[in-house]
């Protein structure tokens, strides 16, 4: 395997996807066991779903959430906080994993674009999201600062559910990141699938604006014949020998 061709101005960009925590014991979505087995995407995770029962939604999330708890960052993930290190403001992750697992590991410069599992915010109210472990299997939680207003609101997951769109200021910062670095871009999609939109549009980004691609992952990718570059393997495995930092 040949190493990430790292000059000394290269700029890198990675995102990664349900493959970068599935050697930390992380399910897919689809792999998951208990409620997502016996209902539908449309049942738990998305407005809807949580508008017709918070309680079921709440539920599937806390599921979630005790798996997440038991799980560590593997060496991937450690991977790419120590390449952060070297290249600072030359690097960006962006990740569609909830886990926050990424964080943990100690990565810094991080665009979770999908949310983040350990975080909770207002479905009403413009209130920051908050880091919150709690698990609500009984009945989903209120909103204090909304019942202080007189108001009533329940807190919903962090998550971007089915139908709801990307935060745009996410979406600025890696376009302005590729357009920025052009030429010096090295953009590296580890562990997905290629059909979750926009993400998996970036490769595409990186070839229009110059730069390079290499997908790292343990089977091709529905959209692995548009990148330069295919290292087959698990990110866990082979991540620290490629980014050169084993």
């Amino acid at each position: 395997m040949t190493p990430l061709d790292l000059d000394d101005d290269a700029c890198v960009l990675v995102l990664t996807g349900a493959g970068a925590s599935a050697d930390s014991g992380i399910p897919t979505f689809r792999d998951a066991k208990g409620l997502w087995r016996t209902h539908r995407f449309e049942d738990v995770a998305s407005p809807d779903a949580f508008r017709r029962d918070p309680t079921l939604v709440w539920q599937f999330y806390s599921e979630r959430r005790a798996g997440v708890l038991k799980a560590q960052p593997n060496a991937g993930h450690h991977a790419l906080a120590k390449l952060e290190a070297r290249l600072g403001a030359r690097f960006l992750l962006a990740t569609q994993n909830v886990d926050g697992l990424h964080g943990r590991a100690g990565s810094e410069r991080l665009l979770e674009i999908h949310g983040n599992l350990l975080k909770t915010r207002c479905s009403s109210c413009r209130r920051p999201p908050f880091e919150d472990t709690d698990v609500y299997d009984e009945s989903p939680p209120f909103c204090g600062e909304c019942q202080a207003r007189g108001k009533t609101a329940l807190l919903r997951p962090h998550i971007v559910w089915f139908g709801e769109s990307l935060d745009p200021e996410h979406l600025r910062t890696l376009e302005s990141f590729m357009v920025d670095a052009g030429r010096r871009l090295r953009f590296v999609a580890v562990g997905t699938s290629g059909n979750v939109w926009p993400a998996a549009g970036l490769v595409d980004v990186a070839r229009r604006v110059g730069g390079r691609s290499w997908l790292v992952n343990a089977e091709p990718a529905a959209n692995a014949s548009a990148f330069d570059h295919f290292v087959c393997g698990k990110s866990a495995e082979v991540l620290p020998a490629f980014l050169g930092v084993a």
